[in-house]
Protein backbone atom coordinates (compact mmCIF):
# COMPACT_ATOMS: atom_id res chain seq x y z
CA UNK A 1 0.00 0.00 0.00
CA UNK A 2 3.13 2.43 0.85
CA UNK A 3 4.37 2.08 -3.10
CA UNK A 4 0.53 3.06 -3.82
CA UNK A 5 0.21 5.70 -1.74
CA UNK A 6 4.16 7.41 -2.75
CA UNK A 7 3.13 6.88 -6.39
CA UNK A 8 -0.61 8.51 -5.85
CA UNK A 9 1.74 11.59 -4.55
CA UNK A 10 3.76 11.67 -7.22
CA UNK A 11 0.69 11.72 -9.62
CA UNK A 12 -0.87 14.33 -7.56
CA UNK A 13 2.48 16.49 -7.68
CA UNK A 14 3.20 15.81 -11.35
CA UNK A 15 -0.50 16.70 -12.65
CA UNK A 16 -0.50 19.51 -10.54
CA UNK A 17 2.38 20.84 -12.31
CA UNK A 18 1.28 19.84 -15.79
CA UNK A 19 -1.64 21.29 -15.19
CA UNK A 20 -0.27 24.84 -14.10
CA UNK A 21 1.85 24.80 -17.03
CA UNK A 22 -1.14 24.36 -19.48
CA UNK A 23 -3.12 27.50 -18.13
CA UNK A 24 0.03 29.35 -18.14
CA UNK A 25 0.55 28.61 -21.61
CA UNK A 26 -2.93 29.31 -22.68
CA UNK A 27 -3.44 32.66 -20.52
CA UNK A 28 -0.60 35.03 -21.51
CA UNK A 29 -1.47 38.17 -19.54
CA UNK A 30 -1.81 40.66 -22.25
CA UNK A 31 -0.40 44.70 -22.84
CA UNK A 32 -3.67 45.91 -22.55
CA UNK A 33 -7.48 46.83 -21.18
CA UNK A 34 -8.03 43.08 -20.71
CA UNK A 35 -4.63 42.58 -18.37
CA UNK A 36 -7.26 42.33 -14.73
CA UNK A 37 -9.36 40.15 -16.29
CA UNK A 38 -6.65 37.59 -17.68
CA UNK A 39 -5.08 37.95 -14.37
CA UNK A 40 -7.82 37.02 -11.98
CA UNK A 41 -8.45 34.08 -15.00
CA UNK A 42 -4.85 33.07 -13.95
CA UNK A 43 -5.03 33.58 -9.87
CA UNK A 44 -8.51 31.09 -9.89
CA UNK A 45 -6.46 28.57 -12.29
CA UNK A 46 -3.04 28.53 -11.26
CA UNK A 47 -1.22 27.56 -8.24
CA UNK A 48 -4.37 26.24 -6.40
CA UNK A 49 -6.40 22.85 -5.77
CA UNK A 50 -6.07 18.98 -5.89
CA UNK A 51 -6.00 18.63 -9.89
CA UNK A 52 -8.49 15.55 -8.60
CA UNK A 53 -10.53 16.33 -11.72
CA UNK A 54 -7.69 15.85 -14.44
CA UNK A 55 -5.92 13.24 -12.72
CA UNK A 56 -8.92 11.29 -13.22
CA UNK A 57 -9.40 12.02 -16.38
CA UNK A 58 -5.49 11.25 -17.27
CA UNK A 59 -5.82 8.41 -14.98
CA UNK A 60 -8.67 6.64 -17.11
CA UNK A 61 -7.27 7.98 -20.52
CA UNK A 62 -3.47 6.29 -19.84
CA UNK A 63 -5.83 3.08 -19.00
CA UNK A 64 -6.52 2.80 -22.95
CA UNK A 65 -3.22 3.80 -24.33
CA UNK A 66 -4.28 7.73 -24.92
CA UNK A 67 -1.21 10.36 -25.10
CA UNK A 68 -0.56 11.80 -21.71
CA UNK A 69 -0.29 15.32 -23.22
CA UNK A 70 -3.68 15.22 -24.94
CA UNK A 71 -5.66 13.33 -21.57
CA UNK A 72 -3.75 16.38 -19.49
CA UNK A 73 -4.96 18.98 -22.40
CA UNK A 74 -8.70 17.74 -21.90
CA UNK A 75 -7.90 17.99 -18.01
CA UNK A 76 -7.52 21.16 -18.37
CA UNK A 77 -10.69 21.84 -19.95
CA UNK A 78 -12.17 19.88 -16.87
CA UNK A 79 -10.12 22.14 -14.60
CA UNK A 80 -11.66 25.65 -16.10
CA UNK A 81 -14.94 24.27 -15.24
CA UNK A 82 -14.07 23.57 -11.48
CA UNK A 83 -12.12 26.45 -11.15
CA UNK A 84 -15.21 29.33 -12.97
CA UNK A 85 -17.48 27.33 -10.45
CA UNK A 86 -15.48 28.30 -7.43
CA UNK A 87 -14.98 31.80 -8.49
CA UNK A 88 -18.83 31.97 -8.57
CA UNK A 89 -19.81 30.26 -5.77
CA UNK A 90 -17.34 32.27 -3.27
CA UNK A 91 -19.27 35.87 -5.04
CA UNK A 92 -20.94 37.82 -2.14
CA UNK A 93 -24.16 37.37 -3.99
CA UNK A 94 -23.68 33.19 -3.78
CA UNK A 95 -21.53 31.52 -0.52
CA UNK A 96 -19.71 34.85 0.19
CA UNK A 97 -16.62 33.38 0.74
CA UNK A 98 -13.20 35.21 1.58
CA UNK A 99 -10.96 32.55 1.38
CA UNK A 100 -10.19 29.83 -0.93
CA UNK A 101 -6.99 27.73 -1.10
CA UNK A 102 -5.58 29.89 1.80
CA UNK A 103 -5.61 32.85 -0.44
CA UNK A 104 -8.54 35.40 -1.03
CA UNK A 105 -11.00 34.31 -3.12
CA UNK A 106 -11.20 36.36 -6.55
CA UNK A 107 -13.84 39.33 -5.91
CA UNK A 108 -11.48 39.38 -2.57
CA UNK A 109 -8.03 39.69 -4.55
CA UNK A 110 -9.93 41.75 -7.48
CA UNK A 111 -13.38 43.48 -7.73
CA UNK A 112 -16.71 40.99 -8.12
CA UNK A 113 -17.36 42.24 -11.59
CA UNK A 114 -14.36 41.03 -12.92
CA UNK A 115 -14.53 37.88 -11.11
CA UNK A 116 -17.45 37.19 -12.63
CA UNK A 117 -16.00 38.07 -15.99
CA UNK A 118 -12.89 35.84 -14.96
CA UNK A 119 -15.07 32.98 -14.58
CA UNK A 120 -17.52 33.53 -17.72
CA UNK A 121 -13.97 33.70 -19.25
CA UNK A 122 -12.71 30.24 -17.45
CA UNK A 123 -16.22 28.70 -18.62
CA UNK A 124 -15.90 29.77 -22.11
CA UNK A 125 -12.07 28.21 -21.81
CA UNK A 126 -12.77 24.98 -21.16
CA UNK A 127 -14.89 24.60 -24.35
CA UNK A 128 -11.94 26.33 -26.72
CA UNK A 129 -9.49 23.72 -25.27
CA UNK A 130 -11.99 20.80 -26.34
CA UNK A 131 -13.10 22.62 -29.70
CA UNK A 132 -9.55 23.03 -30.90
CA UNK A 133 -8.71 19.97 -33.67
CA UNK A 134 -5.14 19.97 -33.00
CA UNK A 135 -5.43 18.18 -29.63
CA UNK A 136 -8.50 16.31 -30.45
CA UNK A 137 -8.38 14.93 -34.25
CA UNK A 138 -11.60 13.12 -34.43
CA UNK A 139 -14.84 15.35 -34.83
CA UNK A 140 -16.62 12.88 -33.24
CA UNK A 141 -15.02 12.30 -29.98
CA UNK A 142 -14.68 15.98 -29.49
CA UNK A 143 -18.39 16.76 -29.47
CA UNK A 144 -19.11 14.14 -27.23
CA UNK A 145 -16.36 15.13 -25.46
CA UNK A 146 -18.35 18.86 -25.41
CA UNK A 147 -21.70 17.24 -24.56
CA UNK A 148 -20.29 15.48 -21.22
CA UNK A 149 -18.64 17.98 -20.02
CA UNK A 150 -21.52 20.58 -20.87
CA UNK A 151 -23.89 18.09 -19.47
CA UNK A 152 -22.23 17.92 -16.04
CA UNK A 153 -22.04 21.67 -15.62
CA UNK A 154 -25.01 22.80 -16.38
CA UNK A 155 -28.88 22.70 -14.75
CA UNK A 156 -29.00 18.74 -15.03
CA UNK A 157 -25.29 18.56 -13.50
CA UNK A 158 -23.38 21.36 -11.22
CA UNK A 159 -25.34 24.33 -11.35
CA UNK A 160 -28.60 22.21 -10.91
CA UNK A 161 -27.06 20.84 -7.68
CA UNK A 162 -25.62 24.86 -6.80
CA UNK A 163 -29.10 25.50 -7.20
CA UNK A 164 -30.35 23.08 -4.82
CA UNK A 165 -27.97 24.17 -2.24
CA UNK A 166 -29.20 27.68 -2.81
CA UNK A 167 -32.54 26.45 -1.71
CA UNK A 168 -31.43 24.22 1.18
CA UNK A 169 -31.12 27.82 2.81
CA UNK A 170 -35.18 28.16 2.97
CA UNK A 171 -35.73 24.38 3.17
CA UNK A 172 -35.55 20.94 5.20
CA UNK A 173 -34.05 18.59 2.78
CA UNK A 174 -33.81 14.73 4.40
CA UNK A 175 -31.09 12.14 2.98
CA UNK A 176 -32.43 11.44 -0.48
CA UNK A 177 -32.41 15.25 -1.52
CA UNK A 178 -29.18 15.94 0.22
CA UNK A 179 -27.69 12.88 -1.97
CA UNK A 180 -29.48 13.61 -5.07
CA UNK A 181 -28.12 17.42 -4.84
CA UNK A 182 -24.53 16.17 -3.98
CA UNK A 183 -24.54 13.77 -6.87
CA UNK A 184 -25.18 17.05 -9.33
CA UNK A 185 -22.90 19.86 -7.65
CA UNK A 186 -20.01 17.50 -7.33
CA UNK A 187 -20.43 13.87 -8.07
CA UNK A 188 -21.44 15.36 -11.75
CA UNK A 189 -18.05 16.81 -12.54
CA UNK A 190 -16.18 13.94 -10.64
CA UNK A 191 -17.87 11.51 -13.12
CA UNK A 192 -17.19 13.72 -15.81
CA UNK A 193 -13.71 13.33 -15.29
CA UNK A 194 -13.83 9.87 -15.30
CA UNK A 195 -15.70 9.86 -18.36
CA UNK A 196 -14.05 11.95 -20.60
CA UNK A 197 -10.84 10.17 -20.04
CA UNK A 198 -12.99 6.36 -21.70
CA UNK A 199 -13.84 8.31 -24.04
CA UNK A 200 -10.56 9.51 -24.95
CA UNK A 201 -9.36 6.01 -25.04
CA UNK A 202 -12.74 4.53 -27.68
CA UNK A 203 -13.77 2.57 -24.51
CA UNK A 204 -17.51 1.24 -25.85
CA UNK A 205 -20.21 3.11 -23.98
CA UNK A 206 -21.49 -0.28 -22.42
CA UNK A 207 -18.40 -1.13 -21.80
CA UNK A 208 -18.13 1.81 -19.18
CA UNK A 209 -20.33 0.48 -16.62
CA UNK A 210 -17.73 -0.17 -13.78
CA UNK A 211 -15.99 3.09 -14.49
CA UNK A 212 -18.99 4.66 -14.06
CA UNK A 213 -19.99 3.26 -10.64
CA UNK A 214 -16.70 3.97 -9.30
CA UNK A 215 -17.54 7.05 -10.41
CA UNK A 216 -20.75 7.51 -8.95
CA UNK A 217 -19.25 5.94 -5.43
CA UNK A 218 -16.23 8.20 -5.14
CA UNK A 219 -18.49 11.52 -6.19
CA UNK A 220 -20.76 10.56 -3.00
CA UNK A 221 -17.66 9.71 -0.77
CA UNK A 222 -15.74 12.67 -1.80
CA UNK A 223 -18.95 15.02 -0.72
CA UNK A 224 -19.35 12.97 2.53
CA UNK A 225 -15.59 13.85 3.36
CA UNK A 226 -15.86 17.65 2.65
CA UNK A 227 -18.91 17.73 5.34
CA UNK A 228 -16.98 15.87 7.75
CA UNK A 229 -13.99 18.18 7.03
CA UNK A 230 -16.65 20.69 7.46
CA UNK A 231 -17.85 19.45 10.22
CA UNK A 232 -14.24 19.18 11.76
CA UNK A 233 -11.63 20.28 10.07
CA UNK A 234 -8.65 22.83 10.84
CA UNK A 235 -9.63 25.86 8.90
CA UNK A 236 -5.87 26.50 8.51
CA UNK A 237 -5.43 23.11 6.72
CA UNK A 238 -8.40 23.82 4.39
CA UNK A 239 -7.61 27.13 3.54
CA UNK A 240 -10.98 28.57 3.92
CA UNK A 241 -13.95 29.05 6.38
CA UNK A 242 -15.81 26.12 8.11
CA UNK A 243 -18.60 25.25 9.56
CA UNK A 244 -20.66 27.62 7.46
CA UNK A 245 -23.32 25.41 6.04
CA UNK A 246 -24.24 24.44 9.89
CA UNK A 247 -24.63 28.38 10.61
CA UNK A 248 -26.68 28.72 7.62
CA UNK A 249 -29.02 25.48 8.73
CA UNK A 250 -28.07 23.08 5.63
CA UNK A 251 -28.87 19.50 6.06
CA UNK A 252 -25.40 17.96 5.06
CA UNK A 253 -24.79 13.55 5.31
CA UNK A 254 -22.89 14.63 9.32
CA UNK A 255 -25.75 16.60 10.04
CA UNK A 256 -28.62 13.89 9.20
CA UNK A 257 -26.30 10.62 9.56
CA UNK A 258 -23.87 11.69 12.28
CA UNK A 259 -20.06 11.85 12.11
CA UNK A 260 -19.61 8.63 12.96
CA UNK A 261 -22.53 7.16 10.22
CA UNK A 262 -21.45 10.05 7.78
CA UNK A 263 -17.36 8.48 8.09
CA UNK A 264 -18.74 4.43 7.89
CA UNK A 265 -21.19 5.62 4.79
CA UNK A 266 -18.00 6.95 3.05
CA UNK A 267 -15.62 4.23 3.41
CA UNK A 268 -18.55 1.64 2.61
CA UNK A 269 -18.45 3.99 -0.66
CA UNK A 270 -14.92 3.34 -1.46
CA UNK A 271 -14.72 -0.23 -0.71
CA UNK A 272 -17.96 -0.54 -3.37
CA UNK A 273 -16.05 1.93 -5.33
CA UNK A 274 -12.98 -0.29 -5.79
CA UNK A 275 -14.94 -2.81 -6.11
CA UNK A 276 -16.20 -1.69 -9.32
CA UNK A 277 -12.28 -1.97 -10.77
CA UNK A 278 -12.00 -5.52 -10.49
CA UNK A 279 -12.58 -5.64 -14.19
CA UNK A 280 -8.92 -4.06 -14.61
CA UNK A 281 -5.67 -5.17 -13.31
CA UNK A 282 -3.05 -2.93 -12.30
CA UNK A 283 -3.53 -0.65 -14.75
CA UNK A 284 -6.64 0.99 -12.14
CA UNK A 285 -4.44 1.25 -9.14
CA UNK A 286 -3.87 4.66 -9.38
CA UNK A 287 -7.86 5.43 -9.61
CA UNK A 288 -7.89 2.91 -6.54
CA UNK A 289 -5.77 4.44 -4.51
CA UNK A 290 -7.55 7.75 -5.96
CA UNK A 291 -10.37 6.33 -4.54
CA UNK A 292 -9.05 6.17 -0.71
CA UNK A 293 -7.36 9.59 -0.67
CA UNK A 294 -11.09 11.05 -1.42
CA UNK A 295 -11.97 10.05 2.46
CA UNK A 296 -8.70 10.37 3.69
CA UNK A 297 -6.95 13.96 2.71
CA UNK A 298 -6.90 16.64 4.87
CA UNK A 299 -7.83 19.73 3.05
Amino acid sequence: MTDISNSLSGALTRIAGEVDACFDAMLPVPDDARKRLIEAMRYAAIGGGKRVRPLLCVAVAEMFGVSRDVAVRVGCAIEAIHAYSLVHDDLPCMDDDDLRHGKPTAHRAFDVGTAVLAGDSLHALAFEILGAPDIVTDPVLRAELVMTLAGASGSAGMAGGQMMDIVAEEQSFDLPTVTRLQQLKTGALLGASVEMGAILGRVPVDARTPLRLYAHDIGLAFQIADDLLDHEGDEALAGKALRKDAKAGKATFVSLLGPERAREQAQALITQAIGHLAVYDHEADLLRALAQFVIERKK
